[in-house]
Formats: structure tokens, C-alpha cells, sequence
């Protein structure tokens, strides 16, 4: 009976040990959404995260339509001419973009966001075919066609560049006339030759700001993207990868080919959403260590910092008949725990590795000095220290391996469970409510 009891506060001061672990959770949620907050409030005063669809040449005509009409009264036939105006996009036959991106951070408070500057060379061609490639029977009146840039935040362009079309400057006016695209700028490149076709070739920088990812729609029919960076932490995400890539302590270089062979035109133009993903190539600039991200994947394991703490203590009590009171089972529990807390708090000032060791050291060495004195054995209060410090250590390993983390926490489980099995191996179970009842007392 007094092992019914026993294992049942035990397994109560495990579940009352959740309310502390939840708050400190809910404290982590908490500071990470004001970390968003910062992110946003500083896209919101400089630029945010950028897309850039285009260039790309947007063909506003004029059409003489003959419409039939027949009157219902007389069944008489009459012949009507009216000009229609329309609108029809083309892809630039070589599109080629190449810059260099400088990463600033800004703080406010304990909060920081990332901010890039890009200096982009932006060049290629247009040809518009004769009778803008329609029917030759449609009868187009006249042509006027128009280089648009498609930019999701405009006020990240730091400069009014100079665009050289056909060996004439030209400077852009706000506007994506034609263009699905929200927000951008636009050049009018004048009117068209409707018999011979005409051909463009154009070339301009622009100086771009935007925060956290950039984003490029390959809107050529041969795309070529070179980028290069002094951010050594970039993720490489969207619908197409870069096709070679170097990634070091100085920075990154990336550089994308895609063809109109590998992307769909019409999905380039058109807005992403959920059954519509977007046609392009991103850039994240992300933070290598999310202090938020990591400490909260942390506290998901304290109830198994707990549990496996517990047992120890428990197969302490039954094998070596060394009682141990609920209060000393509770106080070891706490500490635990305050370990996340020191861990965040630590995290806003300090490397996440740095943060990290302190407070593992801090609770070891507490934890150590406690159970010294609660067994009266400074041996026995070292290894229990040694034991803490590797679970510490295995923890941190977890974190730091994401992608093999259910691996690494199944092993320290299974780990867990065949010393347990190994220790207890030659038990007479029959007899451990009498062995227990004796560690009680």
C-alpha cells in the first residue's frame, strides 16, 4: 500500500511540474510574437519582404471589331464597327539579374530584424512580333508597349534609376499597367510596328531594400539569377533551387538557370495562393539560431527531464534503500525547470550556445550541491551531477539537430528504459512493497 502511495505522489508532483513547464511556455510564445512584432513594425518603417516580378512587356492595342447584329422585329442583319481596346503580356526572351545583397540588423530593445540592401544589375530583351502575333486577319488599329517591373514593396527602390532601352536613357514612372502585379513601376518604350515587329534590349540597375526573404519570379523564357551575399546563413527555398551554390563564413553565391521549359508564364503572372503556389525563387535571410524556436523545442523535454529524474530517484529508494522525502523530489523537479526559464532569459543577451552552457552549469552544480547534502555523500551528489550534465548535453545535441531529433530523443528514451531494465533485472518484484515500505521509514 505504501508503494501505491509513493508511486502515486510521485506521479502527482509530475503532473503538478506541467503548470510551472506551461508557463514558461506560454512566457517563450509570449516574447517570440513580440520578436514578430519588431520584425513587422520595422518592415512597416523601411521596406518589407520583397518579390520581383518582371521585367516584362505589357502590349496595350487597339482593335477594329466588326460585331453582327440582327433585328428581332425585322430578322434584318446590320453590320457594326467599334474599336475594342486590349491588353497582352510578353515574356522578355533573356532575362538575366545579378547583385549583391548587404544584410543590416536593427535592434529595438532585446529585439532584432534583418534588413537587406541589394544593389541589382537587371538586363535582357523584348521582340514583339508583327501584328503582335495574332491572326493576321484581326485588324489592330495601333500599339503602344510598356517595360513593367513588378515590386511588392516599392518603397524599399533607393534609387531612380536610368534605363537604357535600345541605346536611348529612359527613367520609370510609377504604375503595372497590364501587369497582375499590385504594385511596381513602368517605362512607356512608345508605339509599336505592327508590320515588322519590334525588338528591345534593355539594361538598368535598381538598389533594393526589403527584410527577411526576396523572392524572383523567373519570367524570361532563359532566366539567369546570380546573387551573392555577405549573410552566411541563407535558405534557399521557392520552386527552384539554385543551380550551383557556395555557402561560408563570408558569405553565399548562388546562381539560378531556368528556362520557360521548367516554369509555367501564366502561373508567374498570377497571385499565389493555396492551390496556386508561387513561381519563383526565394532567398531567405534567416537567423541562424531562433533562441525563441529552440528554447521552446526544450521545454518540450522537460516532462522527460522530470520523469527521468524521478525514476532515478525511485530506483535509488528500492536498490540501495536510501529514502527519499516527496519535498526533496519537488525542489530537484523546480530546479529542472527553472533551467528553461534561466535558458530564455539568458538567450536575449547571449549566444543561444552560451546561454545554453550557463544555465546547465548553474543547475547541475545546484542540483549537485542539494542532493550532496541530501544523501550525504558528495559522491553520490556528483554522480547525480554527472548524470545531469549528460542529459544537459544530449539535450543540446537535439536541438541543434533538428531534422534528427525525434531519432536522438527515441534513442535517449530507449536508452532510459535499458538501464532501468538492467538495473532491475534481478528484482524480486514480490518483494519490493516490503523493500519500499523500509525506504519509507
Amino acid at each position: 500500500m505504501k508503494l501505491i502511495l509513493k508511486l502515486a505522489a510521485i506521479a502527482g508532483m509530475s503532473v503538478l511540474l506541467l503548470i510551472p513547464l506551461s508557463m514558461i511556455e506560454v512566457q517563450i510564445a509570449g516574447r517570440s510574437a513580440h520578436q514578430a512584432e519588431v520584425t513587422r513594425n520595422i518592415a512597416e518603417s523601411a521596406a518589407g519582404a520583397q518579390t520581383l516580378l518582371g521585367p516584362i512587356c505589357v502590349v496595350r492595342y487597339r482593335e477594329l471589331v466588326e460585331r453582327r447584329e440582327k433585328d428581332p422585329a425585322s430578322a434584318r442583319e446590320t453590320i457594326r464597327h467599334e474599336i475594342t481596346e486590349n491588353t497582352v503580356v510578353l515574356p522578355p526572351q533573356r532575362l538575366k539579374i545579378a547583385g549583391e545583397a548587404r544584410v543590416e540588423s536593427r535592434s529595438r530593445g532585446l529585439y532584432r530584424a534583418r534588413l537587406y540592401h541589394l544593389a541589382l544589375q537587371l538586363s535582357g530583351n523584348f521582340s514583339v512580333p508583327p501584328n503582335l502575333g495574332l491572326d493576321p486577319a484581326r485588324s489592330i488599329v495601333d500599339a503602344r508597349a510598356f517595360l513593367v517591373l513588378g515590386i511588392s514593396d516599392p518603397r524599399g527602390i533607393d534609387n531612380d534609376p536610368e534605363v537604357n532601352v535600345n541605346g536611348s536613357t529612359r527613367r520609370f514612372t510609377t504604375g503595372t499597367i497590364g501587369l497582375p502585379a499590385p504594385q511596381g513601376v513602368q517605362l512607356a518604350l512608345g508605339a509599336l510596328d505592327l508590320v515588322q515587329g519590334e525588338s528591345y534590349d534593355f539594361a538598368f540597375p535598381m538598389n533594393l531594400t526589403g527584410s527577411e526573404r526576396l523572392a524572383i519570379a523567373p519570367a524570361g523564357d532563359s532566366t539567369t539569377v546570380a546573387l551573392k551575399s555577405d549573410w552566411p546563413h541563407p535558405s534557399f527555398q521557392g520552386r527552384f533551387l539554385p543551380t550551383t551554390r557556395t555557402v561560408g563564413a563570408a558569405g553565399f553565391e548562388a546562381r539560378w538557370q531556368v528556362s520557360h521549359l521548367a516554369r509555367s508564364f501564366d502561373r508567374v503572372l498570377k497571385a499565389p495562393d493555396a492551390n496556386n503556389p508561387a513561381e519563383t525563387l526565394d532567398i531567405n535571410f534567416m537567423d541562424p539560431v531562433n533562441v525563441y524556436l529552440m528554447s521552446d523545442r526544450a521545454v518540450k523535454y522537460g516532462i522527460l527531464f522530470v520523469v527521468l529524474t524521478f525514476s532515478t530517484f525511485f530506483l535509488t529508494e528500492i536498490l540501495q534503500r536510501h529514502p527519499i522525502h516527496p519535498m526533496q523530489y519537488l525542489l530537484v523537479g523546480l530546479a529542472l525547470a527553472v533551467f528553461f526559464l534561466l535558458l530564455i532569459a539568458l538567450s536575449e543577451h547571449v549566444r543561444f550556445g552560451l546561454a545554453y552552457a550557463i544555465s546547465a552549469s548553474a543547475c547541475v552544480t545546484l542540483i549537485g550541491a542539494y542532493l550532496s547534502g541530501a544523501f550525504g555523500s558528495r559522491l553520490r551528489g556528483a554522480a547525480f551531477a554527472a548524470g545531469f550534465a549528460a542529459l544537459y548535453a544530449v539535450l543540446y545535441g537535439v536541438l541543434l539537430s533538428e531534422d534528427n531529433a525525434l531519432l536522438m530523443g527515441t534513442l535517449l528514451v530507449f536508452a532510459a528504459l535499458t538501464a532501468t531494465m538492467l538495473a532491475t533485472r534481478r528484482i524480486d518484484w514480490y518483494r519490493v512493497g516490503s523493500i519500499a515500505a523500509e525506504a519509507v521509514h
